[in-house]
């Protein structure tokens, strides 16, 4: 299943980074690659369900995802429940970094198209990675996406 990862430090700290991210409501007006984002009412374990149409290329996607929050690990749970993709899920994480923190967005998906995979999979891969960046730059004003060695840096590993 194609995955796609994408990390950037921002001079935000965790946990300003980490309210930021977590208010998907915000992200069209945040950023042109989020045309709606619809949420519901959240379940009793905190949980929600939220409605997305994303510009892709020259159209739109439609899911609905299960978001689940854990605020002390600064993480994000998601998965897909009904839409465009047979499969999406990942997480968004944010780490303090140095004096600011690191957000990462991990994902994994399957278009459903088997016999087109070798073909969509590439230009989905890149599509899903603009967008991401796009939101977050716009998230976070200053987001500066990582590279390895930059990450090592950020991460205090290096």
């Amino acid at each position: 299943m194609p995955a796609v990862t994408v990390r950037v430090a921002t001079g935000l700290d965790a946990d300003e980074a980490f309210d930021r991210v977590r208010r998907f409501e915000r992200y069209p007006e945040l950023t042109t690659a989020v045309q709606e984002v619809d949420l519901e009412p959240a379940d009793s374990d905190g949980s929600v369900l939220s409605r997305w149409t994303v510009h892709f290329r020259n159209g739109l996607l439609r899911w609905t995802e299960r978001d689940s929050f854990v605020p002390e690990t600064r993480t994000v749970v998601f998965e897909q429940v009904k839409g465009d993709f047979a499969v999406f899920t990942g997480t968004w994480r944010v780490v303090p970094a140095g004096t600011g923190s690191e957000v990462t967005f991990d994902s994994a998906f399957d278009l459903g198209i088997p016999t087109l995979a070798s073909i969509l999979d590439p230009v989905a891969k890149s599509a899903l990675r603009s967008n991401i960046l796009l939101i977050l730059q716009g998230l976070l004003g200053d987001a500066r996406e990582l590279d390895t060695e930059d990450e090592a840096k950020v991460g205090g590993r290096a």
